[in-house]
């Protein structure tokens, strides 16, 4: 099996920008999909966006347009560049795997099997 570990998690202003990591404690990174959920007390865990093995991504609508999922096969990790930071933006972060993602819809919690243990982001006004 597969260990999550998220990194990159701050506070930071409205409109702001940081960078999230998620780094496989093996090297089966390259067959997996990788999400991005999020999570505010008391409130569901929301898909942000995800990237398959191959390279496609999906975006939520939420972070469309301001954030980027992106994966560094050389170092088995997973990024989430966030941009434009909002504080709605606030939330637990995090990073799941899973064997293929289709995108046939959104993808949901219950369709990752791996999950770190979250890194905490809060955005400011």
């Amino acid at each position: 099996q597969i260990q999550l570990v998220e990194s990159g998690g701050d506070s930071a202003p409205a409109g702001g920008s940081l960078t999230l990591s998620c780094a496989p404690s093996t090297y089966s990174y390259n067959t997996y999909c990788m999400g991005w959920f999020r999570q505010a007390p008391g409130k569901e865990r929301d898909w942000v966006a995800a990237i398959n093995s191959d390279g496609t991504i999906k975006y939520a609508e939420s972070g469309k347009g301001r954030f980027t999922i992106s994966r560094n096969n050389a170092n088995n990790t997973v990024y989430l560049q966030m941009n434009s930071l909002k504080p709605e933006d606030s939330a637990r972060y995090y990073c799941a795997a899973e064997l293929t993602c289709y995108f046939t819809g959104s993808p949901a919690e219950a369709d990752f099997y791996y999950w770190g243990q979250g890194t905490q982001v809060a955005v400011s006004s």
